[in-house]
């Protein structure tokens, strides 16, 4: 019998114990802890190698940044006042809350991405944006950064298995249910029934917060 793991929340089902085999689990299974596709689960081998670092890395240019949009600059500016408060920062924190709130309003007029635009840009992140920031955060022995990105790549794995059941199940996989995200590093769960702790980042489902729906 075999054993599959959940690659964002760590999950295992073992078909002894579950008494179906993994191919007979249905398509629209979703694991238990975190919600997550059954397709970002991975069978589980005793001789696992972890994946070269350098096998993925892509050269950049250099200075080639790329400007920010509305929506993306009132993120910015909403994770800042966020970790100013987290730091007792509170003056700075409504400033930046501020920020974010002006160009939110601003993003309202710009026009509006699909899914499926969203859905290549996830995918080359977890393709190689990811793997290029860990090979650089491992050079440079920066264990803060290979945290952040262990728990970035989980979360962008878990909203690539929601748009993954969105484009399959449509606004069904949305009624008469309700959506959280963590406050703590973004993970999104979509459901009832919060899990204890957040399966990313551990922090207690109080972080983790509805998401309020017109």
């Amino acid at each position: 019998m075999r054993k599959f793991t959940c690659s964002i929340c760590g999950y295992v089902y073992d078909e002894a114990m579950e008494g179906t085999k993994w191919e007979d689990v249905p398509g629209g299974w979703i694991c238990p802890l975190c919600g997550a596709a059954k397709d970002v689960f991975t069978e589980s081998h005793m001789d696992y190698k972890p994946a070269d670092r350098e096998s993925g890395v892509q050269e950049t240019e250099a200075g080639s940044l790329k400007e920010l949009s509305f929506g993306g600059m009132s993120a910015l500016f909403s994770n800042l006042s966020k970790g100013c408060t987290k730091q007792y920062r509170m003056e700075e924190a409504e400033l930046f809350n501020q920020l974010a709130e002006f160009y939110q309003a601003k993003s309202g007029t710009e026009s509006e991405g699909q899914l499926k635009d969203i859905s290549i840009l996830v995918n080359r992140d977890l393709a190689s944006a990811y793997v290029q920031a860990n090979s650089i955060a491992a050079d440079a022995s920066d264990r803060g950064a290979l945290r952040a990105l262990v728990w970035g790549e989980k979360v962008t794995r878990i909203l690539n298995s929601a748009l993954s059941r969105y484009e399959k199940q449509k606004d069904a996989l949305l009624e008469n249910t309700h959506i959280y995200v963590c406050d703590i590093c973004g993970f999104v769960y979509i459901g009832d029934k919060l899990p204890d702790i957040c399966p990313v980042c551990k922090v207690p489902n109080q972080k983790i917060t509805e998401v309020k729906r017109g």
